[in-house]
């Protein structure tokens, strides 16, 4: 297998690829700066790196990204910053989850695994998913106000009603995570169908690392693919205490 992974030097991304070249995975990454690479990473011959800005890519670099990987996982996501929030590119992985689809369907034979980092902020619609009147009220209004949700909601939409679970080339899945935390080590999570709190106004804590492990164990677990393909399953630390906001 090899895997092809999107925002690799990520906070995310990056213990993706530590998780995968730990379990001696193929990967490819795409960076807009090869100084941003661990040197330990850049000497395994595991790891293929291509630099540029993948939302910048024409069709036919998107082809050649793909056309030796078997799964891709995306953890793009936009700056925590003014200008990353509401600068350009504003639909940022709604843009590269089409365009990688869009490459795969047209370049592969087989299946390619596609896995999304989003958010417990987006409810999946597909299963009548019942939030509180007061999330989706706050929830609405930061998919008018703030342009990062809104591109969460519709590249997990894009999946859901424009791929869906019928495609011939395509399998996807959707990992929600609660409140992001940075632990050193791996933890005991549990993964779940919808959340089991407020994601507004209660919300659990999910580190990290078992995103990554999670995202790592989907691809080389075939009962758990199988389990969670075409789903949005929600992931939160075992440890996970709810807190006012």
């Amino acid at each position: 297998m090899k895997v092809l992974v999107l925002g690799a030097t990520g906070t995310t991304g990056r213990l993706v690829v530590q998780q995968l070249l730990n379990r001696n995975v193929e990967t490819k990454i795409v960076v807009r700066d090869i100084n941003k690479v661990s040197p330990n990473y850049l000497n395994n011959k595991l790891l293929k790196c291509v630099v540029g800005s993948v939302y910048e890519f024409n069709r036919g670099k998107y082809l050649d990204l793909i056309n030796d990987c078997d799964a891709v996982i995306s953890c793009l996501g936009h700056n925590i910053s003014f200008r990353g929030i509401f600068g350009k590119p504003r639909m940022l992985v709604t843009s590269c989850i089409r365009n990688i689809c869009e490459a795969i369907e047209a370049s592969k034979e087989n299946k390619v695994k596609v896995i999304l980092m989003n958010t417990t902020a987006n409810r999946n619609r597909k299963i009548n998913e019942k939030y509180s009147l007061k999330d989706r009220i706050v929830l609405s209004f930061l998919n008018v106000a703030l342009p990062p949700q809104k591109d969460n909601v519709e590249v997990a939409r894009y999946l859901s009603n424009t791929i869906g679970e019928n495609n011939s080339k395509i399998e996807w899945i959707a990992v929600r995570p609660d409140t992001l935390i940075d632990d050193e080590k791996e933890s005991d999570y549990e993964i779940i169908e919808s959340p089991k709190q407020s994601p507004v106004f209660v919300a659990g804590i999910t580190s990290r690392i078992n995103v990554s492990c999670f995202m790592a164990e989907l691809l080389l677990n075939d009962e758990l693919w199988n389990k969670w393909k075409f789903k949005m399953p929600v992931i939160y630390n075992y440890e996970s205490r709810a807190t006012d906001r």
